[in-house]
């Protein structure tokens, strides 16, 4: 494993990050020395909260605000207060898997830790706004990102997706993550891209890191949609229909990254009333495809009918 010799400081999700492995997705922040970090990644492979966990693999522990997992021969990792991670390698552990784990329920649990509402999904901003693609793995949610970014939609995230309510009336806001998405083979073929430029995603050899710097949009937008993407029978046509009531708070509970960590950490409360303030305020429809096929561009003219026909934006 190679380390960085010095840590280098990474920005994503509005937050500084100072690590000393490598995070090659993320842009640099442009830090001094005497300047306080939000996140400090550490590495420590003698932790003594190792022994918490590796007796239950791919198991989340939650020790006060503190969440605790172990990856077999990768890595045992603890999130505290949503300020740092430490790591505790295996010895033969593999930094890209390493990272992957850094940059997804790590950050997660640490969005959680910081009352930021982490959603799963892909988000564009269209017009201004910031529209987030939802859904089970699966179901296409970076395909139909990536579909938008070929119209000219510029990415604010992809995977995990920040939201926070802030100001006086409690708008919600999406800060974006970093210029990365990841893809299936199938989404670059249908797209024309050749695997061979891409670095695959350790683990899944078919899944492509594909950077996306000139589709990206690094400012704050407000959140204005939510879109749930649902694989039906292969004969289903691409439809759309609103979400309504309170089906609205299930919908975003079901899509809420990590969601199993909501009561662990005795956040439900702040959950709920999250997400009926984020209900409250934006346009949420379920989105329809088959799921034998690709259906980017049908897909595609849904989201801009429902964004621009108020007669469906119906809440």
């Amino acid at each position: 494993m190679i380390l960085t010799e010095q840590s280098m400081v990474y920005k994503a999700f509005g937050l500084s990050i100072r690590s000393p492995l490598p995070l090659p997705e993320l842009p640099r922040w442009h830090f001094s020395a005497a300047e306080h970090v939000d996140v400090e990644i550490t590495i420590d492979d003698s932790a003594p909260f190792k022994d918490e966990v590796v007796n239950v693999p791919y198991q989340h522990v939650v020790q006060g605000n503190d969440v605790l997992f172990y990856i077999p021969n990768t890595a045992c990792y603890c999130i505290r207060d949503g300020k740092s991670i430490t790591v505790a390698r295996h010895k033969d552990a593999d930094i890209d898997l390493m990272r992957l784990y850094i940059l997804g329920t790590c950050m997660g649990a640490v969005l959680m830790q910081r009352r930021t509402y982490p959603l799963h999904g892909s988000v564009v901003s269209i017009r201004g706004k910031a529209y987030a693609v939802v859904g089970e793995s699966g179901a296409g949610k970076s395909t139909l990102a990536s579909a938008l970014m070929r119209e000219g939609f510029p990415l604010l995230s992809d995977d995990l997706i920040a939201v926070s309510l802030t100001g006086e009336q409690k708008a919600a806001i999406v800060t974006p993550s970093y210029p990365h998405q990841k893809l299936w083979q199938q989404s670059l073929d249908q797209f024309g891209m050749s695997s061979n430029d891409y670095r695959s995603i350790y683990g899944r050899e078919t899944k492509f890191s594909i950077p996306v710097t000139e589709h990206f949009l690094d400012e704050p937008q407000q959140l204005a949609g939510v879109f749930e993407l649902v694989k039906a029978g292969q004969d289903q046509e691409v439809g759309i229909q609103p979400i309504r009531k309170l089906d609205r708070l299930q919908t975003l509970y079901n899509h809420t990254f990590r969601q199993f960590l909501i009561p662990r950490l005795g956040l439900m409360q702040w959950h709920f009333d999250t997400s009926a303030a984020i209900a409250n305020q934006i346009d949420m429809f379920q989105l329809i495809r088959p799921e034998n096929r690709l259906t980017s561009p049908e897909l595609v003219a849904c989201i801009l009918e429902a964004i621009h026909n108020p007669k469906i934006n119906d809440r």
